[in-house]
């Protein structure tokens, strides 16, 4: 049983006639039975609710991308609020800071005034947060700690050092790991993966982005998750077994307990 937190069926490489059914189809198959579809602004959010609604085994994440705010107003922040209504929306995202992009301090304030504002709508819906967070490591965690998020969250594919994965446990998150584990020369994630807690891991493919091995270079897919998860055991030096176990717990813990729907 693989689960993937966060994938973007919503995404146009999967809206070609057939090709995001085929996809759930070979992922299905491949032994995943939950997935995390999640929205960057209001179209996409709409679609993924629409995707979750659709389909059993499949929930949507609502909200708006740091790399999406030109243009973002009220209404829009009124839109996802109306989103989350349904009951197969289980958390507000992504949202979160990238600096990786965007250098401009002006710019860099209009993503934290916004990352702020979607954590104070998930802690008046009650819901957890998927966070993206892009050589901004520090600044995430400064915004985490002055404003926390009620219903905990998860560090969409963490790419922060694993001592800053130690800071960020203390404050409760979970986090997501993906295709980059896989990579010969991505030290810093298979470091993180080590020492992350057993109860705080997810598994995801972040699709049609960031393939594992030996898919680099293809469209991913959440079909690909069991090649994520079983390096995720090797790193920890576990069973697929006992980490399938604990990213299920994780999973429904952070997503699905007292769920509405």
């Amino acid at each position: 049983m693989y689960l993937d937190s966060h994938c973007h069926l919503n995404d146009e490489r999967f809206q070609e006639d057939g090709s995001r059914e085929e996809a759930i189809r070979r992922a299905k198959e491949a032994g995943v039975s939950l997935f995390l579809v999640i929205g960057w602004d209001v179209p996409s959010s709409k679609l993924a609710v629409e995707i979750a609604e659709s389909h059993e085994g499949i929930y949507a994440a609502v909200g708006i991308h740091p790399e999406n705010l030109d243009g973002a107003g009220e209404e829009d922040l009124k839109t996802i609020k109306e989103l989350s209504s349904s009951p197969k929306v289980v958390a507000i995202g992504e949202i979160g800071l990238d600096y990786h992009f965007f250098k401009d301090p002006e710019v860099q304030k209009k993503q934290q005034e916004w990352f702020v504002k979607q954590i104070d709508l998930a802690n008046e819906l009650g819901l957890p947060v998927s966070i993206h967070a892009r050589d901004a490591s520090q600044a995430a965690y400064q915004i985490l700690k002055e404003h926390p998020i009620q219903k905990s969250a998860v560090l969409h594919c963490y790419s922060g050092s694993p001592e800053m994965l130690g800071e960020y446990a203390k404050l409760g998150l979970y986090f997501g790991f993906d295709g980059p584990i896989t990579y010969k020369n991505a030290v810093a994630p298979k470091e993180s993966v080590k020492v992350c807690p057993l109860n705080r891991i997810l598994s995801e493919t972040d699709s049609p982005y960031l393939p594992p091995v030996p898919h680099r270079g293809e469209r991913n897919e959440p079909s690909y998750l069991p090649l994520i998860v079983s390096q995720m055991a090797a790193l920890k030096g576990i069973s697929i077994q006992e980490m399938e176990k604990a990213i299920e717990e994780n999973f429904h813990r952070l997503f699905l307990e007292n769920h509405r729907g």
